[in-house]
């Protein structure tokens, strides 16, 4: 019998976790209501596996990142690390479109330091390029290298939530973004390759 509740439960909590990540990637205010009928489980049984709406999101968020992590993994960083950059970049939006307005659910309800500390395997992943990158002068590096990281991940957020707005569609957003960061990390007196 406790074997069978643990399966139910873990059932219940994959099929809540998996409604709320679909969504809030449509709407970062959908109600906890809304979540629990599309996991087809009740509002009580959802508020038995998390305690709040901030606590499913930041869970969700979390699964995520790790999954987004795993899929840049995937990513060719060799070479010229401009052309590295774009790559990176066009499987980071595609994960970010995927994803949708869960980023801005995410600024919305999670703390900003627990936002930034759910991001620091991303983060990791992109630093070995940018510094990579500014060593051989692809990269400017009069700037922190840590302003420039936050400059990456600030302009994906910032296409994520434009794409929602309705002010850029989101098959424009990757080149985009590429182009923003682009001329922001080219040298100055240096010309875009």
């Amino acid at each position: 019998m406790t074997t069978l509740k643990r399966a139910d439960a873990r059932k219940n909590i994959e099929s809540i976790m998996d409604a709320a990540t679909a969504c809030l990637a449509r709407d970062p205010d959908v109600s906890v209501a809304d979540i629990a009928k599309a996991a087809g489980v009740g509002r009580v049984t959802l508020y038995g596996h998390f305690e709040s709406r901030a606590t499913l999101v930041t869970k969700v968020v979390e699964r995520a990142i790790q999954q987004s992590d795993e899929a840049l993994g995937a990513v060719d960083l060799d070479g010229d690390p401009r052309a590295a950059l774009s790559r990176l970049l066009e499987a980071s939006w595609r994960l970010t479109q995927q994803y949708g307005a869960l980023i801005v659910a995410a600024e919305q309800s999670m703390p900003h330091e627990q936002f930034q500390a759910v991001h620091i395997g991303l983060i990791d992943r992109w630093k070995p390029l940018m510094e990579r990158g500014r060593g051989d002068g692809s990269f400017r590096d009069d700037q922190p290298l840590e302003w420039q990281l936050t400059l990456l991940q600030s302009v994906l957020h910032a296409a994520s939530g434009a794409v929602y707005r309705g002010e850029i569609k989101a098959a424009e957003a990757a080149a985009l973004i590429d182009g923003t960061l682009q001329a922001a990390l080219t040298p100055p007196g240096a010309t875009r390759g």
